[in-house]
């Protein structure tokens, strides 16, 4: 009997080549949307390519049904709104920049899908990410970077555990997006040319502080944009507006460039610099979660990534209690705290990663 797998479906290409390839392969492949939102004026998912609205579903339904797999839509609003949009709203108001997708994937993508796909029987949950698990010599699961493959998303899933890696298939490992595309027009999928995801899928307009102004339920106040002496310079119009690095979008003019270099959710200032003292010579990270290695004894060479887009610089961790310090061999710009910092071996697997606390 084939092993059954329910494949995550997001109504994108991604997935549905996904789906095509897992039933290629023998599985017996289900194909699941998550509902997360439905509201399609704050989802705008045609234009934005998203994956949580009620365009997503159908989209994944048309590709199910060409695929000849069964199609199912599971309801996690709440879960999402709990973990997800809270969180998120609730990281702003501490002067932090979250990434909600990590925790989407941890809580919902994984955590709450897998539960489900086990109660079904199945053995494996499947996803679209381009991303590769390897069994190490050690016994363990880690997750490996492929360093070829600009869409490469193993940074978005370090949060994942042994368990999860163990019942998780990624059919599009090793393959690039060009690739995935051709497929699914050869295989007739009308998604072929569906674009990516942008953005927030919750957030259509890509304006943060507004939607935590309204869907947060407490007054944002305005306050004090300081130099690093703390001496005034400037009013701010509410720390959820800024994250560390940014320059555009102050509404004021300094003469030279100015960066967000802090924000002070005790004092309600937001803390301005020129660029070069946006560079850090190391973070400190909390709330760590271990792949490739149980825990890390002694001082330990790693790739260090700091954001999505951020290429991996050679660093040096050690523990710290629960933490880990992270010091960089090169100084890095704009350390944000509330941001991922994920560590990579030699080979690209994921020693572990965590929660960046502070810039050190």
């Amino acid at each position: 009997m084939a092993e059954k797998v329910v494949m995550a479906m997001s109504g994108g290409v991604d997935s549905s080549v996904g789906a095509y390839l897992l039933k290629k392969q023998g599985y017996d492949v289900i194909g699941v949307t998550m509902q997360i939102w439905q509201d399609e004026k704050r989802c705008d998912i045609e234009d934005k390519g998203g994956c949580c609205g009620l365009s997503a579903v159908e989209d994944a339904r048309k590709v199910c049904a060409d695929l000849d797999i069964p199609f199912y839509v599971f309801n996690f609003k709440q879960i999402f709104k709990d973990k997800v949009i809270n969180y998120f709203i609730d990281e702003y108001y501490l002067g932090r920049t979250p990434n909600p997708c990590i925790a989407c994937n941890k809580h919902v993508k994984w955590e709450a899908l897998l539960a489900r796909a086990l109660f079904m029987e199945a053995q494996y949950i499947a996803t679209g990410h381009y991303a590769k698990i390897t069994e190490l010599k050690n016994g363990r699961y880690a997750l490996q970077m492929d360093f070829n493959n600009p869409k490469d998303q193993t940074y978005a899933l370090y949060g994942l555990t042994q368990f999860q890696l163990k019942h998780t298939l990624m059919p599009l490992s090793g393959i690039e997006k060009d690739e995935v595309r051709s497929i699914a027009k050869e295989i007739g999928l009308k998604v072929f040319n569906k674009p990516d995801s942008q953005e927030i899928c919750f957030i259509s307009d890509n304006n943060y502080g507004g939607f935590i102004e309204e869907e947060g339920g407490k007054k944002i106040l305005p306050g004090n944009f300081v130099n690093t002496d703390g001496d005034i310079i400037g009013k701010h119009k509410g720390i959820v507006h800024y994250t560390v690095g940014q320059r555009k979008g102050l509404g004021i003019a300094f003469g030279k460039p100015m960066f967000v270099k802090e924000i002070n959710p005790l004092t309600n200032e937001v803390v301005l610099s020129e660029n070069k003292e946006l560079f850090s010579e190391g973070l400190m990270a909390s709330d760590i979660n271990y792949m490739a290695v149980e825990s890390v004894k002694e001082p330990m060479e790693a790739y260090a990534k700091i954001r999505y887009s951020h290429k991996p610089v050679l660093s040096e961790i050690t523990a710290q209690g629960e933490n880990i310090l992270c010091k960089f061999k090169e100084s890095q710009r704009a350390v944000t705290p509330g941001q991922a910092a994920v560590f990579y071996d030699k080979d690209g697997n994921i020693l572990c990663g965590g929660v960046i606390e502070r810039a050190v």
